[in-house]
């Protein structure tokens, strides 16, 4: 699953399910799974796999905050956390302090727990929140967010509930990170050395990624590297002239055209697609060699730094990303149809549970709508009290809300991706026409649409996994719910920790892509684009229209064409952005789609653990290093 959104993938066939997984043609799939697969007597949300799963997941939700802060990227949670968990009680039982092995079931309700703590920085959260904070200056206190985060995460589980039977155990759809998640947990439970290989190879990159950030961030009376943060072009130090590579006179990386120290960038390339890697390199160049060069020439851009190019090419880069999410939804009308036709089943004929083989292992189709009794007054309530949205347009975002979950949820079992930034928008435009001038209605609603489908998604994906291996969904179901609360009791003060006032966002440190992007669509849509620079009304323009221009020839070129057209996603995301972390990104997919070529068993052992590592280590030694700055204990 996407948050990039989020890519979360693994080489594997989507096909190849456990045997007997599939019925043969004529068969009741449901039945058949009940008597062929289910695992009804295995140990499943145990105790340990609550606590296991809700401590993983609070970390690496740190980690995602961390890096949706520094790249408008998130990592994928689930494989990690299985990885993570399957090595510790691993290690447990040879030290004997558990007497029972970790099954491999147990491992799949762990994973449910902690992914749904660790994206908890999706579904527009960690957009949404920080735009409120650099649109009014102010947020709700920390107690408040945490209950508004848990309470939309919940709904998005709920909303799961009525679509789940139709997606996965009749139409089969393919969740390919759920797949890929079951197909990790046979290999670590079925193989213990490929278990060791991938947990030591987490490890280590973990621990490189660490060194990294201490050498780079961390001084004290004992510790002061002066390690260089970036190397320009020709990747030597700053203080080296580099005369013969400048751009109107001034080193190339003064425009950004550098390299960034920093092994979380090269771990995020590592999971990202080597097109999407090299249109960022792409886009990157044409910016900030090209086209800020010349829009400094014209007057539009004031000053040569990250900040003063942003605030110009961010209108640029928000309506490619806009126009080109927009446009791939639309060209996925078919999924769409298909959730509003799914609708009319939620308040159709009910199948008699006597006569229902699953009604004792599925959620019951009740919890749905008590569910939504129950938390959709709370969440209307906060909407008033908290964002000062109208209680009509709170009630309204409810059944939006449910919309926007199914089409969601369809969309990422149809092509892993979750369609936050497509949805994001959408609600956003709806609430502009309805509610006009109210930035915290426009950016709070889109968070509540965005952060149900989000977990809708999730937790979908997550019972794909335990389709496929057997497990209990409604224990999933239930697992899901204690990551909600883990993941918002963790992200918010984390969150003010390291974004203690608005002018942190949007620099450098902290350059925030989707935060700058929700904040601009709201700030357009309050008070108009002729508050817009003319020149910037054309860039956007020329954004637009290039987003289009993407989607379509993705869509239309020759097949032989579409490997050299550039990812629109990954090309406007390298505008808002810094070059010198567009050009890292760009390294990390280099190295793994080399290896995927030459060395396809090492990519496929090494490639997600590796990545997922660099990531990890560094971001959070980032939060810890943060941490002793801010309590005093390192000079900041």
């Amino acid at each position: 699953m996407s948050h990039p959104a989020s890519n979360e993938t693994t080489p594997h066939d989507p096909t190849d399910a456990p045997p007997g997984a599939s019925p043969s043609a004529g068969q009741d799939p449901e039945r058949y799974w009940l008597e062929n697969v289910y695992q009804g007597g295995i140990r499943q949300l145990t105790p340990r796999a609550v606590v296991a799963g809700m401590l993983i997941g609070m970390v690496m939700c740190l980690s995602n905050l961390y890096v949706i802060l520094k790249t408008g990227w998130s990592m994928g949670v689930t494989i990690t956390a299985c990885i993570l968990a399957f090595t510790f009680f691993n290690v447990m039982r040879e030290l004997r302090l558990f007497k029972k092995d970790f099954s491999p079931l147990e491992n799949n309700a762990m994973g449910s727990v902690a992914s749904a703590a660790g994206y908890m920085t999706g579904g527009g959260n960690m957009a949404a929140v920080p735009a409120l904070l650099l649109l009014t200056g102010t947020l709700p206190g920390t107690g408040w967010l945490v209950l508004w985060l848990a309470v939309i995460a919940a709904l998005g589980v709920f909303a799961a509930i009525p679509i789940k039977r139709q997606l996965i155990n009749i139409e089969a759809l393919p969740f390919p990170t759920g797949t890929a998640t079951a197909e990790t947990i046979k290999a670590l439970h079925g193989h213990g050395e490929v278990a060791r290989q991938k947990a030591r190879l987490l490890g280590g990159a973990g621990l490189l990624g660490a060194i990294i950030a201490v050498l780079r961030e961390a001084k004290s009376a004992w510790l002061n590297t002066n390690a260089p943060s970036f190397l320009h072009l020709p990747f030597m130090p700053a203080k080296v002239s580099v005369p013969f590579i400048s751009i109107r006179g001034r080193p190339a990386g003064d425009w950004g055209l550098s390299l960034d120290l920093s092994l979380l960038l090269i771990g995020g390339g590592m999971l990202m697609s080597w097109k999407t890697g090299w249109s960022m390199l792409l886009g990157a160049v044409l910016t900030y060699g090209f086209f800020a060069p010349a829009m400094v020439d014209q007057g539009f851009i004031t000053a040569v730094n990250y900040k003063a190019i942003n605030t110009w090419m961010l209108w640029t880069g928000a309506a490619l990303l806009v126009s080109s999410g927009l446009l791939s939804f639309a060209f996925q009308w078919r999924s769409v149809a298909r959730s509003f036709k799914a609708l009319s089943g939620v308040f159709g004929k009910k199948t008699d549970a006597a006569d229902d083989p699953m009604a004792a292992v599925e959620c019951p189709p009740t919890w749905f709508p008590m569910g939504f009794a129950i938390l959709g007054p709370v969440a209307v309530a906060l909407m008033a009290y908290l964002f000062q949205i109208p209680v009509w347009a709170g009630v309204l975002a409810l059944p939006l809300a449910v919309v926007m979950g199914f089409i969601a949820s369809r969309v990422t079992g149809e092509t892993d991706t979750t369609p936050t930034k497509a949805l994001g928008p959408v609600t956003q435009l709806i609430y502009g026409g309805l509610a006009p001038g109210n930035v915290a209605a426009n950016i709070m609603s889109a968070n509540a649409t965005g952060g149900v489908g989000l977990h809708a998604a999730d937790l979908l994906t997550d019972l794909k996994s335990g389709w496929l291996l057997g497990g209990n969904p409604r224990q999933q179901f239930i697992g899901q719910l204690f990551g909600v609360v883990a993941g918002a009791a963790i992200v918010v003060p984390a969150f003010n920790l390291l974004v203690p006032d608005a002018k942190v966002l949007g620099t450098e440190e902290f350059p925030a892509p989707g935060v700058l992007i929700w904040a601009g669509v709201s700030q357009m849509l309050s008070v108009g684009l002729e508050a817009l620079h003319p020149s910037a009304r054309v860039g956007a323009l020329c954004g637009g229209l290039l987003g289009i221009a993407l989607v379509l020839m993705e869509r239309w070129a020759p097949k032989a064409a579409k490997p050299y057209i550039p990812s629109a996603a990954g090309f406007g995301l390298a505008i808002v952005i810094p070059g010198s972390s567009s050009i890292s990104f760009c390294i990390g997919a280099a190295i793994a789609e080399f290896l995927r070529r030459r060395k396809p068993q090492v990519a496929e052992a090494a490639v997600l653990p590796v990545g997922s590592g660099f990531l990890a280590g560094e971001s959070l030694m980032g939060i810890g290093l943060i941490m002793l700055k801010a309590f005093n204990f390192m000079p900041k």
